[in-house]
């Protein structure tokens, strides 16, 4: 018999927008960057860096990357930044793999989370030259994903992929 574990915990992730302002445990939070940490990358090249910030006075600071009042709420932000002198690139056509491979290690961390009780928002509109600013980025170092972390306040539909998502037959061809 076959678990849908992974398929429910899939489908429980959803993009939190009210964060209750209890901080993250250090032991959580540490199961979330360490499932970044483990994800799999072109070549194993593990192009990124993760800064996680939660002081008070820093986050007030941080808020002006992204200019939401909900996105205030979170107790902690983790920006997942690509390294692009370490990044694999494609030969046939040089496709610079950092911002797959960062999007891949964001993914982990949005389901580990979720698996915590925890939520997350994948933000991607953010203000890339302050963000740099802010965190004080070198030049190979790009900012690919905000990504708040906290305990929900709200909520989402169990059922909302129903109607949210394409179906399997709009997406999937079999065969050549």
């Amino acid at each position: 018999m076959h678990s849908n574990h992974f398929n429910q915990l899939a489908k429980a992730r959803y993009s939190c927008r009210n964060y209750d302002s209890r901080p993250v445990e250090q032991e959580k939070l540490d199961l979330v960057l360490e499932a970044g940490r483990v994800a799999p990358s072109a070549v194993n090249f593990q192009p990124w860096h993760f800064y996680v910030i939660r002081e008070k006075e820093d986050l007030e600071r941080f808020y002006g990357a992204y200019h939401r009042e909900w996105f205030r709420t979170a107790p902690c932000v983790i920006v997942i930044c690509a390294d692009h002198s370490q990044s694999w690139k494609r030969k046939a056509d040089g496709k610079d793999h950092a911002d797959v491979d960062a999007a891949i290690c964001t993914d982990h961390m949005t389901l580990q989370a979720t698996e915590l009780g925890l939520a997350t928002c994948w933000i991607c509109n953010f203000f890339v030259d302050e963000t740099r600013e802010l965190l004080k980025l070198p030049e190979q170092l790009e900012p690919v994903v905000i990504l708040p972390l906290g305990y929900p306040l709200d909520s989402a539909k169990a059922n909302r992929h129903a109607d949210k998502r394409k179906s399997l037959s709009d997406i999937v061809t079999y065969g050549l």
